[in-house]
């Protein structure tokens, strides 16, 4: 009887481990099926969008400058790029969404080039704004915007450039040139990365975009939130703290700063306030001040240069003048400089007493403190910052201070222009802050050294 028992007793182990067995390869089938599902449906969400934001382009283009620009790059791309790149060359191909990103990922490129002279730099832009003020950049043997991506323009593209080393800038993940780089074994790095919990990689539903970032050899990021993020997602061994490639560009900027003659002798024996990427909502903060002190000089650079815009700040600065129409000597009684030009921003920061940068009253947020603060002055913006880490460290660390109001900037430029120890303290953190974060650059050029990922 004892046998009969043991025996049953056994079935009933064997039949319940069975049973429990089957229900977890069950699960596993069941999460398998609803993550390919999703997958799949994220997939067809993404292609759709792709395809409605082209047409959405293509609808407005008549009516609006950038998107014809947008449409007018695009047109004959592939045919273009093919008439054009040499075969056999080994290309390094680096991609920025617009002109910010390429100032970001600029010093790696120059550096990758000089230790590289037999390889090529292919550099592409997915913004009108970035391909437009760089398509003659010197230190890129090919220039051109991306292809939209889909699975033919991917294929097609690697088919032509062929890239031997990959550079996608900060935060560019493009579907299927990303699969397409991996498919083809060629190594592909993201250069100062940042990530938010909000976005979709770290939410249930992202499946699809965790895939994305699998493509990558390395992720080179900013910060250690981003570094927790990946890790939370099982990317570990493949992302390094590298830090913002943007701190070398400016401190190379200012280093090699360039003398503009003209506000030399504008500047000289006044205290000067360079505004920056501004917009409608920081010159309505301050063009009151401008307008009412008349023995302190302003440089206004707007961060759209439209005539729509230009001819606002014209309206809103009365003793102001286009920079484009300066002829010497000019009238006694102006005393604000409206920039109507791209690219002398960097250099302008240099003639400031303090500098304000835009961005901060409006929803994305101020934009580049670090191109005023490498200049020693502290810099001053609105209230929204709070998704940007440089700019939260550099007001912690004393010189950057954020407003709400054109009553508490004009309080706060008073304060700063009476250059008492307050405003010396400042400028000393500003410098010391943006130069403790330099060397980013020379840690992703030591990876691909010692990873050999250039044959040359």
């Amino acid at each position: 009887m004892g046998l009969i028992f043991q025996f049953f007793a056994r079935r009933q182990s064997y039949i319940k481990k069975s049973f429990t067995q089957l229900l977890q390869n069950e699960a596993i089938l069941t999460t398998t099926f609803v993550l390919k599902l999703a997958s799949t449906v994220e997939k067809f969400l993404y292609r759709l969008f792709i395809h409605l934001y082209s047409l959405t382009i293509k609808t407005v283009s008549p009516f609006n400058p950038k998107a014809k620009l947008w449409i007018q790059g695009r047109r004959h791309l592939l045919e273009r790029m093919k008439k054009v790149v040499v075969p056999g060359e080994e290309i390094i191909w680096v991609h920025c969404s617009s002109l910010g990103e390429f100032e970001q990922g600029r010093p790696l490129l120059e550096k990758l080039k000089i230790e590289n002279p037999k390889c090529k730099i292919l550099l592409t832009f997915f913004s009108p704004s970035g391909y437009e003020v760089r398509k003659n950049y010197t230190g890129a043997d090919y220039i051109f915007y991306l292809p939209t991506d889909s699975p033919r323009n991917a294929r097609a593209f690697f088919d032509v450039v062929k890239p031997s080393l990959i550079l996608f800038i900060k935060y560019e993940f493009w579907h299927f040139y990303l699969q397409e780089a991996k498919k083809r074994n060629v190594p592909l790095l993201l250069i100062s990365g940042i990530f938010r919990k909000t976005q979709p990689f770290f939410k249930s539903y992202g499946h699809f975009h965790r895939n994305m970032l699998r493509c990558f050899l390395h992720l080179f990021v900013q910060n250690k939130e981003s570094v927790s993020l990946l890790n939370s997602i099982g990317i570990q061994d493949n992302v390094s703290l590298s830090g913002d490639t943007r701190f070398d560009r400016v401190i190379e900027i200012a280093e090699n700063f360039e003398p503009i003659p003209f506000f030399d002798n504008f500047c000289a024996g006044h205290e000067v306030i360079v505004a920056g990427s501004t917009w409608s909502e920081d010159d309505e903060q301050l063009n009151h001040y401008a307008n009412t002190k008349n023995n302190i000089r302003f440089i206004i650079a707007p961060h759209h240069i439209s005539q729509e815009r230009l001819k606002e700040c014209k309206r809103l600065y009365k003793r102001s003048i286009f920079y484009s129409e300066i002829s010497n000597p000019i009238a006694a009684t102006i005393n604000t400089i409206i920039i109507d030009n791209i690219g002398t921003l960097s250099r302008l920061y240099k003639y400031a007493t303090v500098s304000y940068v835009g961005g901060g009253f409006g929803e994305d947020g101020v934009h580049n403190v670090l191109e005023a603060a490498v200049y020693g002055k502290p810099v001053v913006f609105g209230p929204d910052y709070k998704k940007y880490y440089e700019v939260i460290e550099l007001v912690n660390a004393g010189g950057g201070i954020s407003i709400n109001s054109s009553l508490q900037l004009e309080n706060k430029l008073d304060f700063l222009l009476k250059k008492d120890q307050g405003y010396e303290l400042a400028c000393e953190v500003s410098r010391k802050y943006v130069y403790s974060k330099k060397g980013s650059t020379n840690q992703i050029i030591k990876f691909i050294q010692a990873n050999r990922l250039l044959t040359n």
